[in-house]
Formats: C-alpha cells, structure tokens, sequence
C-alpha cells in the first residue's frame, strides 16, 4: 500500500511538473506561398529570433518555452487566411498571432477566427488603412504605420525629385486601393498630374491590356502598387517589353532582391519605392547587431516589425501573468506604453525581473516606439529605396 501511494504521488508530481513546463503558443500568419513568398521568411525569422531571446533568457513566465507554430495565408485567399487561423486559434489553442502580413488576409483571419476567439494578433505587415477601420474589440494591433502614411510619402519623394507626371496601377485589394488613394490624392495636391490610374487583379499572366492603357496617358513614370512575387512583377516585365516607360516606381511589397532577379537588374537599375523604415534608436542598432549575428538580413523588409511583434505579445503574456487569452490586449498595451523603465530589443531577462518586481515597463523596440493608438496603430518613418548594382538599397528617411 505505501508503495502504491508513494508511486501514486511520484506521478502526480510529474504530471504537476510537465503542466507547468507546457509550451507557451504563439502562432505565426505569413504568406508563405503567394505574392510575398519571397519576403515572408526573413519576416518569420525575425520573429523567431525574438521567440529564441525569450527562451534563452529564461521563457515565460515559471520558464515555459515559448513556440511558434504556423500557417499559410497565401496573401491574397481569404478563405486559405481564414482557415489558417482557425486553426491556430482552435486546434493549436494559441494565446496570440504575430501576423498576418497582407492586409486581406488579416481582415479575414481576425473576422473569421482570432476576434470570435478572443486572440490578440499584431501584425507587421499589413499597412492598409482598413485594418485601422476594424471592429476588433482592441484585439488587432500593428507595428507598421498604416499606408495612409507611406502613400503620402512616396507622392511627395516624387515631386521633389521632379518626377510630376505619372501612370498608376494598383493590385485590386484592400492593400492596393489603400495606398493608391493616399499615394494618388497627396501627388495630386503636391502639384503632380496622375495621367492614368488603374486597378488590376492579382495572379493573371499577362497585363498588356493594362499596360497598353497605362502607356497611352503620355506618362514615362510608372508606379506599380502590387506584390513582388505575382502581378508587380509580370506588369513590370511586360511594361520594360513595352519600352513605353523609363521610369519604375513602387511601394513596400515591390521591396525584394527576388524582383530584381527575376526581371534583371539593368532593367530595374534606378527603380525608386519606399518602404516602412526603422528610425535611428536605440533598439534598432541593437537588433541589427542581433540579428546579424543570427544570420538574418536586419535590412530585410518588416524583420524589425515582426521581431518587435513577437517580443511585445512575449512581453504582454509576461505582464498577464499567465497564458489566458483573457486581458493580453491590455497587457500588450501597458508594456508598449509610457511611462516605465525602457527595454530594448534582447532585453527579455532584464523585463522579467522588472515584471516579478512589479514594476512598469515601456518597449522601445526594433523599429521604434511601439505607442499603440486606440485603433491599435503606432507612428512610424517611411525610407526611400533604390535598386542600384543589382539590389535595393536605403537611401535614408523621405522628407529628412
């Protein structure tokens, strides 16, 4: 008998011991396939370089690993968007989301799956003024500035380089009809004529119609507000095939070496785009340096953003107390926001111990502060790019 009470106990600890080691889930939305396969892996290693810190420097909270399981939004199918979610949210019980990047597919998982689930997304990616628009009972943040932002910042680059006549095209979505009406209403007010202006569909093989459309407006200058891996990339192939335009220009999801591979780089030498930038901080040295050292490119687009996703919702579920869905939103909002002693990027042992203590909190992160707004937005800087000798480049902050 004792020695069936003793083994009885033994197991009981050992259950007791393996619950309280349980994995922390954090799931990960990216558009792994699609129009931006070719950006999404620095994006989902700069998140995991943030999971890795956590769990080097002690895990979460009594020391349970934090974990990243993922899904495939394909960027552009809400239902692919919709489905992945679903299941990170009911079947993998994930107490967070860093993602989606592309703005349908956000809209769509949170509607579909995180917002009925009480599941707290940040996205690093998805930078359409809709996402501003969502009723999300303060579940859906951000760590990029809204394209309300960078459409205005790209239309006055333009101008003052003299460029004041343009043809427009736009991927038919909430990305592409966002950008294009910040870009087109602030170009216009500048003083620049916007000779053409075009929708088209993601995913078609040819856009010579388009383009035949768009080169009829008289316009050397075209903009193309799309995706690198799909529809940006055929419509910029087939206008240099057209020889109507000498000049390319586009947004954040035109920003990838891959578009200068595929099409060639002295075809798109002296492209100009812009793209969400880090400002000149602190934590942005600091994660350069991390992120070197974990062999990720700090330059690549959004790895700064989703790092500091993935350590603020680290740093939220530290604040919680516990890894309930339950109040994460405001817990992500306590650590991201003014007044508390400073963390930066790497700093996750100095954050727990401050947390232990009771003691408030304020992440300066990657890419700058992270002073959530009450739609869940945060401000930012917008840099210009430029394909030279073979890649894009950083020329430095627009309008500095």
């Amino acid at each position: 008998m004792k020695k069936t009470v003793l083994a009885l106990a033994i197991a009981a600890t050992s259950v007791c011991a393996g619950a309280a080691q349980a994995d922390v889930k954090v799931g990960f939305l990216g558009g792994f396939t699609g129009g931006i396969e070719s950006l999404t892996p620095p994006i989902f290693d700069g998140a995991k370089l943030a999971m890795q810190e956590v769990n080097d420097q002690g895990g979460l909270l009594d020391g349970e690993k934090m974990t990243m399981p993922s899904g495939d939004t394909t960027c552009s199918d809400a239902s692919a968007a919709s489905n992945a979610a679903d299941r990170l949210v009911n079947s993998e019980q994930v107490t967070a989301i860093v993602g989606a990047l592309c703005t349908g597919a956000t809209i769509a998982a949170a509607n579909n799956a995180a917002i009925p689930g009480g599941v707290v997304m940040v996205s690093p990616a998805s930078t359409a003024p809709a996402v501003t628009d969502l009723d999300d009972n303060d579940l859906v943040f951000r760590t990029v500035p809204s394209d309300a932002f960078q459409g205005e910042q790209l239309a006055k680059l333009l101008i003052s380089k003299g460029i004041e006549d343009v043809a427009v095209t736009y991927v038919n979505n909430d990305y592409g009809q966002g950008l294009d009406g910040a870009f087109t209403k602030t170009f216009e007010a500048e003083g620049g004529t916007v000779s053409a202006n075009l929708a088209h569909e993601d995913n078609r093989a040819d856009y010579r119609s388009e383009i035949g459309q768009l080169s009829a407006s008289g316009s050397q200058a075209l903009v193309v507000l799309a995706y690198a891996d799909t529809s940006g990339q055929t419509i910029l192939r087939q206008a240099y095939e057209s020889g109507a335009f000498t000049q390319f220009i586009g947004a954040d999801g035109m920003v990838g070496n891959s578009l200068v591979d595929a099409i060639g780089a002295d075809v798109l030498e002296g492209m100009i785009a812009t793209r969400p930038g880090s400002p000149d901080v602190p934590g942005s040295g600091i994660f350069n340096d991390l992120a070197e050292k974990a062999g990720i490119d700090p330059s690549a687009v959004f790895a700064a953003q989703s790092y500091d996703a993935a350590f603020l919702l680290a740093l939220a579920i530290e604040k919680n107390g516990s890894a309930d869905r339950e109040g994460l939103s405001e817990a992500l909002r306590d650590v991201a926001t003014a007044p508390g002693e400073t963390i930066l990027p790497g700093e996750w042992e100095k954050a727990k111990q401050l947390i232990k203590e009771g003691k408030e909190i304020n992440y300066e992160g990657a890419s700058g502060s992270a002073e959530f707004d009450d739609n869940g937005d945060v401000p930012g800087i917008v840099v210009e790019m430029a394909v030279e000798d073979g890649q894009f480049v950083t020329k430095g902050p627009v309008g500095e």
